[in-house]
Parts: structure tokens; C-alpha cells; sequence
């Protein structure tokens, strides 16, 4: 059971801006592209973003330990409180089996009488895409359209997976029921566990003639469009959910979901850090003498005519408020930071070196 505070290293009393301070360090730091990058833990972040990140899933996560879209079922250990009214501490191990915590629960309560209904068929798979956007398309924010492959429903049989028209018969390994049971044994005692019959996917019938377009699954390969609106501000690596985005279910079972991953390309004059943006600059020795302004690019494309303050420390970098990236989800922006590196003359006359050396010793 996973704690999605721990997860992100943050009490569960953290703000929204910590929490994102939170995932976007250690996203950083496991992202699978590095070196020393961990794929799994990269994953569980961005998992535990998706639902800490957003109020509402908060709010019923720290209740219930789970959120209604069924997002990470039973998953807060800190704080949260499962919907039942009372409280189960143990071990999944010690039933014997048991392949999750859905299916222990299943048990708990087929053993109390109470029927839950089943998913005869498989949820179509989430999937993910990665999109490419530049520095400047993350800062005003764009729309995309994408192109991919997924299995979306068969239009011949109707998603069904085989023609209704050709009749059906009684499955012989379940007899009819569409669901085998099982008798499992835990410290509560013996639970009975009804599940799905195999053979015919918990139908209780097999059909007389399969589609041969969907090969019986109901559902073929094809590309799909779908549009991505990517907010101002989007950093590195974000993850934008498209529900129902992802593969079609067998014979019509719930469809999956898209996540688009943004990439974020590298720029050639400004570097990322948050919200905050670095450029370099190069600075003419006898320019900062007569205290001539300093020509700064913004990633906006506008120029910012920057006088040097008086006694600025040439080695520390001079911050422009409110020029750096959209704060994402939020007001505001980051800071944009120049870096000067001091430029002197390839050759000095004898006339300006002695203006130089006048200069000098009046300063």
C-alpha cells in the first residue's frame, strides 16, 4: 500500500507549493533519461503527483484512502481512513495467494454474502506519448494535435467480438454461469471466491462464429488524433491525462487512458532551472566604464535595455524580476538571471590607454 506523502518526502500537512517543490526535485533526480535515472521510482512520483496536486483527489484521498476514479485503491497509510468504518492491519501474504487487495477484499465480502458485480472482459491499457515542444511554446502555452496507434472498437461486430445473429451455446467449464468458484483459506476463516470463468471471459456463453476483422476480441489497431492543450509554464516531463484516450477494452470492457509526457528541448540561449531562466552575456570592458546599457533577449522575444547598477559585482549574476517562465497553474513568473562575462579589448591605442590610466586615477 503506497503513501503518497512519503512517496514525494512531504508531511501530509504540506502546501501545494511544497508539494510540487517536492515532485519536481525528485523528478529530477530519478528521471529515467539521467544517469542513475530509476524508471519505477520516476513512475510512483509522478503517480503521487497526479493525485497530491489535485484538491479534490487530495480531499478523498486523505479520507478514504483512495479516490473515485480509482486511483491508487487503499493507498494512504498516514492519516487516511478506508470508507468501511473500520480498520484492517495485516499481511497480504498470509492469504495464501491472494494475487491483490482487490482480490482479498473480494473475498471479505463474498464470504459476508454481499455480490459484487464483475468485469467479464480487460481494460483497455493506458498509454503514454511522449511530445516534443520548445522552450518558447512552453512559456506561451500551445495546442497540439498528435498521431498514434491504439485499438479502438470493432466497427464489423460492434465491439461484441462475435456476430449476436449466429447464436450462442452454454459453456461446458463454468455451466452457464460465467464465474468458477474458488475456497480460499486466511486468518479470518475459509472464503468462497467467485471469479470470472476463463473460457468464456464470465459470459457464460460461446459464441457459435468469432469476428475474424477482431480475431474474437472486439476490438483492431488504428491511429487515433487527439488533442493536447499544454499550459503556459509547463515544465519538463509533465504529464497531461487524456481519460479514454488510451486502447478500447476487450468486447467492450472501459477504455484506457493517454498520458502525454512533454520534452521540453533544450535552448540554445536560455537554461531552465523551475521557473527561473539563465542567460549568458558578453560584456565590453569600455561599455561598463561609460555606463552604457546592457541589450538582454527575453524568451517572450523582446529586448530589455539593462543599465548596470552602480558597484555590481561583475561575478555574481543580476536577476530581472517577473521575466522568467509562467508560474504553471499559478500567477505570476519566475525571475530571468544574467550571467556577464567580462570582454577586453583586443588592442588599446596609446590615446584611449591614457584616458584609461586619467580615468583610473580618479576613481
Amino acid at each position: 500500500m503506497k503513501d503518497y506523502y512519503k512517496v514525494l518526502g512531504v508531511e501530509q500537512s504540506a502546501s501545494q507549493d511544497q508539494i510540487k517543490d517536492a515532485y519536481r526535485k525528485l523528478a529530477h533526480k530519478h528521471h529515467p533519461d539521467k544517469a542513475g535515472g530509476n524508471e519505477q521510482k520516476f513512475k510512483e512520483i509522478n503517480e503521487a503527483y497526479q493525485i497530491l496536486s489535485n484538491k479534490e483527489k487530495r480531499s478523498q484521498y486523505d479520507r478514504f484512502g483512495q479516490t473515485f476514479d480509482g486511483s491508487s485503491p487503499f493507498g494512504g497509510a498516514q492519516g487516511g481512513q478506508n470508507p468501511f468504518g473500520f480498520d484492517f492491519n495485516f499481511d497480504a501474504n498470509n492469504f495464501g495467494g491472494a494475487s491483490d487487495m482487490s482480490d482479498i477484499f473480494d473475498m471479505f465480502f463474498e464470504g459476508l454474502g454481499v455480490k459484487k458485480k464483475r468485469r467479464a472482459y480487460q481494460r483497455g491499457a493506458d498509454l503514454e506519448y511522449i511530445q516534443e515542444i520548445s522552450l518558447e511554446e512552453a512559456f506561451s502555452g500551445i495546442k497540439k494535435k498528435i498521431h498514434y496507434d491504439s485499438f479502438e472498437d470493432c466497427s464489423k461486430c460492434g465491439s461484441k467480438g462475435y456476430f449476436e445473429k449466429e447464436g450462442v451455446i452454454k459453456c461446458s467449464n463454468c455451466d452457464g454461469r460465467g464465474e468458477i468458484r474458488e475456497t480460499r483459506n486466511s486468518f479470518f476463516g475459509a472464503f468462497s471466491q467467485i471469479k470470472a470463468c476463463s473460457k468464456c471471459k464470465g459470459t457464460g456463453q460461446i459464441p457459435n462464429k468469432i469476428c475474424n476483422e477482431c480475431s474474437g476480441t472486439g476490438r483492431i489497431k488504428k491511429q487515433k488524433i487527439a488533442d493536447v492543450s499544454i499550459a503556459p509554464g509547463t515544465a519538463d516531463s509533465q504529464l497531461i491525462k487524456i481519460p479514454g484516450g488510451g486502447d478500447a477494452g476487450e468486447r467492450g470492457a472501459d477504455t484506457g487512458d493517454l498520458y502525454v509526457r512533454i520534452k521540453v528541448k533544450p535552448h540554445h540561449v536560455f537554461q531552465r532551472h523551475g521557473d527561473d531562466l539563465l542567460i549568458k552575456k558578453e560584456l565590453n570592458l569600455i561599455n561598463v566604464l561609460i555606463g552604457k546599457k546592457v541589450e538582454i533577449p527575453t524568451v517572450s522575444g523582446e529586448k530589455l535595455n539593462v543599465e548596470i547598477p552602480t558597484d555590481f559585482n561583475l561575478n555574481e549574476k543580476l536577476k530581472i524580476p517577473n521575466e522568467g517562465m509562467p508560474r504553471f497553474n499559478n500567477y505570476g513568473k519566475g525571475d530571468l538571471y544574467v550571467s556577464f562575462q567580462l570582454k577586453t579589448p583586443k588592442k588599446i591605442s596609446p590615446k584611449i590607454k591614457k584616458l584609461l590610466e586619467d580615468i583610473t586615477n580618479e576613481i
